[in-house]
C-alpha cells in the first residue's frame, strides 16, 4: 500500500482497475482477493462477508440506493411503491439522496452520489494503513475514478432522459432499478 500513488477524487486514475487486481492478487490471502473481486459500483445484493469494511460499505451503498429511490418516488409523486426500509440510519447517505435529487443537472447528481461514496469509503477504512481495509477501499476509489473519466454529458443526458421515462412509463420500481 505504501508504495501505491494516494488518490484524488476527480484525478486521473494512476492505474486502471483491472492492473490494480492484477497487482494485488498474487499479495492477497486466497480469500481476499475473492472478496476484491466480489467488490463492485454495481448494485448487487449482498450477504455478511464477515470483512467489517466491506459489510460496512455494502450496507451503506444499498442504503443510498434505497433513500435515491425515496427521493425519486417523491418527485414523481408516487407513494403506492414498495420500496425497502434501509439496513441502518445513514445520516450521510439519506443527505445525500436528497441533495442529488435536487441537483437540476443529472450529471452533478452523479458527481455528488461519487463524493459521497468517496467519503464514505475513506470513513470505513480505519487507522491501520496496512489492513486489507485499504486495499478494498483503494480498488473502489478506483472504480470511482475510472467512472468519473467515463462521463460524457451529452451521452449521459440521452441516457438519463431514455432511462427516467421508461421508470416514469413502467410506474414500477424494484430495489435493484435504481443506480
Amino acid at each position: 500500500m505504501a508504495q501505491l500513488p494516494h488518490l484524488v477524487y476527480e484525478q486521473k486514475p494512476p492505474m486502471s482497475s483491472k492492473d490494480f487486481k492484477d497487482l494485488a492478487k498474487p499479495l492477497l490471502f486466497k480469500k481476499d482477493m475473492i472478496l476484491l473481486e466480489a467488490l463492485s459500483l454495481e448494485f448487487k445484493e449482498f450477504s455478511k462477508t464477515g470483512c467489517r469494511f466491506i459489510d460496512s460499505w455494502h450496507e451503506w451503498e444499498s442504503d443510498l440506493r434505497i433513500y435515491i429511490a425515496r427521493q425519486r418516488m417523491v418527485k414523481l409523486k408516487k407513494d403506492n411503491i414498495d420500496i425497502p426500509e434501509p439496513t441502518a440510519f445513514h445520516l450521510e447517505a439519506s443527505a445525500t439522496a436528497t441533495k442529488a435529487s435536487d441537483e437540476h443537472s443529472p450529471l452533478e447528481a452523479e458527481i455528488i452520489i461519487d463524493k459521497a461514496r468517496w467519503n464514505a469509503i475513506e470513513g470505513f477504512t480505519g487507522n491501520d494503513y496496512f489492513d486489507r481495509s485499504n486495499v478494498f477501499a483503494y480498488y473502489l476509489k478506483l472504480l470511482i475514478l475510472e467512472r468519473r473519466q467515463a462521463f460524457d454529458p451529452e451521452i449521459g443526458f440521452a441516457e438519463y432522459k431514455s432511462l427516467y421515462a421508461s421508470i416514469v412509463e413502467s410506474g414500477q420500481v424494484s430495489r435493484g432499478e435504481f443506480k
